[in-house]
């Protein structure tokens, strides 16, 4: 097949054209792939492989191609930036000829060894696709979609995959195919990872099953009418009580009002609809009629315009039964409807007080019934929510408003407080005068424990995305400054006038670092190195710091348990957290006090839940840190560690330091709590989880003092270094430092720069040392080329971000190693003279 530029042409103007709206964002991009593959498989050529990509581009976005081809010298970084771009998307591309058995791929991206295993040696293939599926239908789906982009189709579906865990995952695979001259010459395919969406919908899905079994399966009706009465949703006891399936009620243009045969406080059936909110008759599709009482809620916009309304329909008795009978409470509420039903249900007389209420709403309270009834509902519910209860109610009586809908927390003997919805009405009589209260309500505590998870992850997503941003460019603005700052400290001694305002400069610098660690300790993004520690003797040698930072007046306690085992953490992390909540304890006794400090083994021997943490079963060194302060407000618990909450005063503290806490000890593997009540002090309790002691650790803390003592205090060296950074200064800077100590710095801008230098360098490189994330080619992609060209060069990967942008692969080669910013001068001489000497 020819796949010149001027043959291909054609094909990739259609397939550019063809992608139209619903690919538009990565049309061109697809297209500059394609056209580049086909460029470099025919070889040779005026125009190349870069020029080939900015053809497409050109003819996409202008509809031409001559300006393309008269722009060959920007073609060369538009088309590397463009595949580069397009190698880093998170979905995966497949590029097959159809010509070809087995079918040949012609361009595939990064993003599918992410998606689909691959075995050594094994390169990307719709074989490879095929071999991950499960299930028949999955190998049925794919074979339509094959069939339908082979014969000039374009279609997508979803279908389940084995991932490279081993576990079942979800992959959208769509296919494009490209033609010339009405024959199909090869189809684009693209596979996406829709797992998480997948597992998302059927969370959402079960939760709306057991939230439509729960209305449906209530022991009162219940329906929802528009603005215009129609009905939008009846539940199936009102269906089954009106004697019709639910599918010849709702979305028909149906009113409730057309079932109502009698009422005591509407004029008419339209009314009704809306306002209605008392006693009535509905009649039956056999021509009975039901005596009803309804409950209703209304929902408004900004404007006071209604919306919509919730109704609750609760059966009063069977229309011909005698007077007595339907003015007796069991008869006009059998068991089955008040006694049984699983929603709490209470009656209040006039004034508040509960005349009867049924065994579910006991089982919210966790009481006795004779504990409930003749006393105040106020009594059940927490003080801050008894104003609102009361003004609402009080509101139902005098008739202002029909309904209301509340959420409070409710007082239990158990010290529980769940979180309980109220729907509160008016209970009127045969004359429409209210003769008291009936009030539902149901335990929402759970509901909203998984709202709060659900926020918290939230936020630490977002102030993850944050940290990580902040720290990237940051960093390499501290690095720089960092780094001039000890340059000029060569140059200006002690006895300077100079010394005193750059160590200013370097103080101030590194406070800011400090800064930026905290953000990313809390959303879990820094760089750990942990090692197997005792903790007896890290907070024995800790305690000397302590004794000065929380002062005279506070007494320092440290009891010690036995047989405590080792922790894996990082021991400078592991002290900042307890320096952090040393700090506040002291903060909190500006009296004076005690702190202890309290560490133990235990044995975790079923999950255990505390707020939106669940730790699991396990062996954890528990360290207790308790004070005897102020204590912290019971309203202020769940918002300690959220990141920048302080109850400083402003400019006292940035509201990180407990965030930092959390953040450490969660990266780390352990979880932390918090008890406190005012005035009675505040207990941390930190869950480290136990680990044996490893061979390589060489006793935790004093292997890296000894480390540490091993550094070369002569950080001069010879050899040739080929420094990558796209950071003007930062590359300034590194140049100058470490040609003061000795080497030859060659300087690149960016991956394609550093691969001319290489080129063009006149003596061997023995050192690359390139940031990882750079605009065009990236540092990952330029060490694997350089390591193709030079096998045995060393290499040191530098970033703004946390060492986890490393993949896995480049981050165990060996000769690979890693270097966080921002550095100083010293480290990074120490780094290039440990690596240069192997």
């Amino acid at each position: 097949m020819d796949l010149s530029v001027d043959a291909i042409r054609p094909s990739l103007e259609r397939l550019a054209r063809k992608l139209g709206d619903s690919w538009k964002g990565v049309s061109i991009a697809i297209a500059a792939i394609l056209t580049g593959v086909a460029a470099a498989s025919a070889g040779g050529g005026d125009l190349g492989f870069a020029g080939a990509v900015l053809v497409v581009i050109a003819a996409s976005a202008a509809g031409g191609l001559g300006w393309a081809l008269s722009t060959k010298r920007a073609a060369g970084k538009a088309g590397r930036s463009v595949l580069a771009a397009m190698d880093r998307d998170r979905d995966a591309w497949l590029l097959v000829g159809v010509a070809d058995t087995p079918a040949r791929v012609s361009f595939a991206s990064k993003a599918f060894e992410r998606l689909f295993p691959l075995s050594e040696g094994m390169t990307p293939s719709l074989e490879i696709v095929r071999s991950a599926l499960v299930e028949t239908e999955s190998f049925e789906t794919f074979d339509r979609l094959n069939a339908c982009g082979r014969g000039g189709e374009r279609a997508q579906a979803e279908v389940l995959v084995r991932g490279r865990s081993g576990g079942r995952e979800w992959r959208r695979i769509g296919v494009i195919p490209v033609t010339a001259n009405s024959n199909v010459e090869s189809v684009l395919w693209h596979f996406e990872d829709v797992t998480a969406r997948r597992e998302i919908e059927a969370t959402r899905r079960s939760e709306e099953d057991i939230l439509v079994d729960f209305i449906d399966n209530m022991a009162v009706g219940f329906f929802s009418a528009g603005a215009d009465g129609r009905l939008l949703y009846a539940n199936a006891v009102l269906n089954s009580w009106l004697g019709i399936s639910g599918g010849d009620l709702q979305g028909k243009g149906v009113r409730i009002a057309d079932f109502i045969a009698q009422s005591s406080n509407a004029g008419s059936k339209e009314a009704i609809d809306i306002e209605a909110d008392g006693e009535m008759s509905l009649r039956t599709a056999k021509g009975d009629v039901l005596r009803v009482r309804v409950i209703q809620s209304e929902h408004r916009d900004e404007s006071g315009n209604l919306l919509y309304t919730r109704s609750i329909v609760v059966p009063t008795a069977l229309a011909g039964r005698s007077p007595d009978a339907e003015r007796s409470h069991d008869e006009r509420a059998p068991r089955w409807l008040f006694s049984d039903a699983p929603v709490g249900i209470a009656v209040l007389d006039m004034h508040g007080m509960v005349v009867d209420c049924n065994r579910a709403f006991l089982r919210i309270l966790g009481i006795h019934h004779d504990a409930v009834v003749g006393r105040p509902l106020a009594d059940q519910i927490r003080k801050e929510d008894q104003s609102d209860v009361g003004a609402q109610l009080s509101k139902i009586v005098m008739g202002t408003v029909p309904a209301a809908h509340l959420e409070v927390r409710m007082e239990t003997v158990a010290k529980r407080e769940p979180i309980v919805s109220i729907y509160a009405g008016r209970i009127l009589d045969e004359n429409g005068d209210v003769l008291g209260i009936i009030v539902h309500a149901i335990d929402t505590t759970e509901q909203k424990i998984l709202e709060l998870q659900f926020a918290q992850s939230q936020r630490v997503q977002e102030v993850g995305r944050l940290a990580g941003g902040v720290a990237h460019d940051f960093n390499n603005l501290l690095t720089a400054m960092i780094g001039f700052a000890d340059l000029l400290l060569e140059r200006h001694g002690p006895d300077d006038s100079s010394f005193a305002d750059i160590m200013q400069i370097k103080h101030n610098a590194n406070r800011a670092t400090n800064l930026v660690r905290q953000l990313l300790a809390f959303s879990r993004k820094q760089t750990l190195q942990p090692v197997d520690l005792d903790l007896t003797e890290a907070l024995s040698e800790l305690s000397h710091l302590l004794r000065r930072l929380i002062g005279e007046t506070i007494e320092l306690r440290l009891e010690h348990g036995r047989n405590l085992g080792i922790v894996r953490v990082d021991p400078g992390q592991f002290d900042q957290v307890v320096v952090n909540l040393a700090v506040n304890a002291r903060d909190a006794m500006p009296k004076g006090g005690a702190l202890t400090i309290r560490t133990s083994g235990v044995k975790v021997h079923q999950s255990l839940e505390r707020g939106t943490e669940v730790m699991p079963a396990g062996d954890y060194v528990l360290i207790e840190i308790i004070d005897t302060g102020v204590g912290i407000p019971k309203e202020n618990i769940g918002h300690i560690f959220e990141p920048f909450f302080s109850t400083k005063e402003v400019g006292e503290g940035t509201g990180l330091g407990l965030s930092t806490v959390y953040g450490i000890i969660r990266q780390t593997g352990g979880f932390v709590f918090v008890d406190s009540a005012t005035g009675k002090g505040t207990t941390f309790s930190i869950y480290l989880p136990r680990a044996d002691a490893t061979a390589d650790s060489a006793g935790g803390r004093l292997a890296q003092r000894e480390n540490r003592e091993i550094i070369p205090r002569d950080l001069t060296g010879v050899g040739t270094i080929l420094l990558v950074e796209d950071e003007d200064a930062v590359r300034m800077f590194g140049a100058r430092a470490l040609r003061n100590k000795g080497y030859i710095v060659l300087e690149a801008e960016n991956g394609e720069s550093a691969l001319e230098v290489m080129k063009g360098a006149q003596q061997k490189i023995d050192l690359v040392i390139s940031d990882v994330v750079m605009p065009g080619m990236d540092g990952q992609t330029l060490i694997r080329l350089v390591q193709k060209e030079m096998p045995s060069v060393k290499v040191i990967m530098t970033s703004g971000y946390a060492e986890s942008v490393l993949p896995d692969e480049i981050e165990h080669t060996p000769g690979i190693h890693f270097l966080p910013k921002p550095f100083t001068l010293k480290d990074l001489a120490t780094k290039v003279k440990e690596v240069m000497a192997g």
